[in-house]
Parts: structure tokens; sequence; C-alpha cells
């Protein structure tokens, strides 16, 4: 289902949000093989079997957790819905996170000595209440293996660099939990599979000035103006994002969805993307020497067919939420990560309070889901 399109003021107020993402989106290319990993699920024990009912349990340092809260280490608790993990850092550990230093391999290799290596997905989002000033970028996503052909990059494994056996795909970090609601939550997903050389850009890893119009930038329409300059537009809205497109505003575009394995090469439409382009004086404007038009078939003939196909390609993900914080995370904190994180993942409509944002299910056009919960912990 297609929400209504954002004012015109609020998608620029997106956009202009968005900026520095295009500094964010580094890719870990090393080429390997691939290892499959394996999915077993189990249900997690009761962290107080003799009192299912009490109301809460305590820690190793004594300090009151949630019904249904396990303490994983001194300093990891699983929430009690099992949704997300609170990795809990000294001031200083924690402060590297928020200018750039974290150590996402470290993380990543302490969770899984407590749990088990069946996530597709790695998010780690930290608590901070206003953007960093020390963070050039919004959200970043590390792609940790890439098996898939045609997609226009290399296949490799860096998976055992990150601790898991094979299984994960890609390590995604966003400095507030606030943004799994507002974005760029959606677009870091999208880095996964694209633009690794997909199409030709001026804005590296990101669709820039093409008809491609979706979570990595791009126009869905222009008008030609004068002297070789044009107007882009998105939803019927002079501008759009070279880049980015209003966060989680958006859903994933027609090129996106085949880079995802979702819909067949026979539903993939043609791009046109222009040449030379260089940004004009008003939102979304440009020139350019004119545009060349890539079709599936040129696409295609130029990357291969994409394997495995839409018909084989994965659509249903698993996903691990891990919350880095300096203290435990307060009851309002636990719960508002708690709603946004069912929200997103949920395979339906998403609740009014969202208004017109996507969740994934929603953003694929209800062609994959995304699974965020823990069920099953190392034994």
């Amino acid at each position: 289902m297609k929400n209504p399109a954002y004012p015109s003021w609020i998608r620029t107020t997106f956009w202009i949000l968005t900026l520095l993402v295009v500094s964010a989106c580094s890719q870990d290319e090393l080429e390997g093989l691939l290892e499959n990993g394996s999915e077993t699920e189990e249900p997690l024990e009761n962290p107080n079997p003799e009192n299912p009912d009490d109301d809460a349990t305590e820690n190793d340092n004594g300090n009151e957790l949630p019904a249904g809260s396990v303490t994983l280490a001194d300093n990891l608790i699983l929430d009690k819905d099992h949704r997300f993990v609170n990795y809990i850092l000294p001031q200083s550990e924690y402060q590297k996170f928020l200018e750039d230093q974290a150590d996402f391999k470290a993380v990543t290799k302490t969770i899984y000595t407590h749990l088990d290596d069946v996530y597709d997905f790695v998010f780690i989002l930290a608590v901070a209440e206003d953007q960093p000033e020390n963070l050039g970028y919004y959200g970043i996503n590390h792609t940790v293996q890439n098996p898939t052909q045609g997609l226009g990059g290399n296949v490799y494994d860096n998976t055992a660099a990150y601790g898991s056996k094979g299984r994960l795909k890609s390590v995604l970090f966003m400095p507030r939990t606030e943004y799994v609601k507002s974005g760029p939550f959606l677009h870091e997903i999208a880095h996964y599979w694209a633009n690794h050389g997909f199409i030709e850009t001026t804005v590296w890893g990101h669709w820039g000035y093409a008809s491609t119009g979706g979570q990595l930038g791009g126009f869905d329409e222009f008008v030609t103006l004068e002297n070789g300059s044009y107007q882009g537009k998105m939803e019927g809205q002079n501008g759009f994002g070279t880049f980015a497109n209003g966060g989680n505003s958006v859903p994933y575009s027609n090129v996106e969805l085949y880079m995802m394995g979702l819909i067949g090469p026979d539903e993939l439409e043609s791009i046109q993307v222009a040449q030379n382009p260089k940004p004009g004086n008003q939102f979304g404007q440009f020139t350019a020497d004119g545009f060349t038009t890539l079709t599936a078939q040129d696409l295609i003939a130029e990357h291969g067919p994409r394997i495995p196909d839409h018909t084989q390609a994965q659509k249903e993900f698993t996903a691990l939420a891990i919350i880095v914080s300096p203290e435990a995370l307060s009851t309002e904190k636990l719960d508002q990560v708690n709603t946004d994180l069912e929200n997103f993942a949920r395979p339906a409509q998403v609740d009014a309070s969202w208004g017109n944002t996507y969740n994934f299910w929603m953003a694929t056009a209800q062609k994959a889901t995304l699974k965020v919960d823990i069920h099953q912990l190392v034994d």
C-alpha cells in the first residue's frame, strides 16, 4: 500500500537532515567464498522458572530489571520482549560510537559468545538525544558478505572477521534509536544490495542523478527547462535527493526491489541516467549533457542476471538489535525502542503514531519480511 506523500516542506526538511548520509555508507569489500549458515529456532527459557509471575529480576549488579529480562552478562541484558540486547559500556567506550571510532567487529564477536549465529543483519543503535556533532553521518552500513551475482559488485565473504560462521550479511549503525522510525533505517538496509556499480553515478554508493526515485536517491520524473537544465521531482513535488529521499517516508523503488530479489527482470523498468550532471541553484534542479537510457536488457548484459533470481532469492530476513548505552535503559526508553522495532518489523501496517512512515514490509510492497527478535541463546 502506498502512503500519501509528505507535504513539500516536511520532505525538504528530511532531505536536508540526510545530507550527511553520503559520507556514511562504507562497504567492507573483500573477495572470498560464501559459507551458508543454518537457522534453528528454539524458545528462550524463562529466567525465573519457579516464579514466572514475579514483577522483576535482578542482574549481577543488583539493579532491578523488568520481568522477563535476561542477564546474559554483567553488561548484556536481553529485554523482556526478547527484541533487543542492551549492551552497557563505560562512558569512554560508548563515546567512541558517537565519534566514528567504534569497533563494530568487536561488538558482534562479543554478542556471538552469548547468542547464536542465526541473524542476517545486526542493527547497532546508540541512545544519543541529538545527532552527535562529531559524527559525520546519520547511519552507516558495513556489508559483511555478498553472495549475489548480477548486482555490479564483487562476490566476497568477510563473515569470519565479525565472528559469524557465514550467516551475517550486514552490520548497520545509527546513533539514535529514533532513527528506527524516521530513517535512515530503510536506507541503510538497502545498502546491503545497492548501489555497488549497478548504474553509473557521481554520488558513490547511491543513485545520484537518475530516474530511480528510491531510498538511495534519484528522481521519479524530471522536467526539461532551458539551456541544458532540468527539474527533478519526487511524487509530484519539485526536488529530490541524489543519495536519499526523505528517510522512511518513501518506499523502495523499482530498481531497489529488483536488487533485493523481490521482482524479476521482466518488471525492471528502464532507468534514465544524467550525463555529466551538476547541481543547479534551486532544489532538485541540475544541468546535464543529456541522458542515457538503460533498459533491463542493457543492465543484464553488463552485469549478468541476478543469481539467485527473484524466484529463489531470500524474502524472509532476521535481525538482531543491539542498543549500546552508558547505563541501563530507562523504562521509557525500553518501551520506545520496543514499540519502534515492533512497528518496523511488523508484517502489516504501522501504528497511526507513525503517520506516513513506511516499515520494512510496507517499503518492499509487502514482498519481504524482517523478523527482529532473539530466539536462540548459545548452549
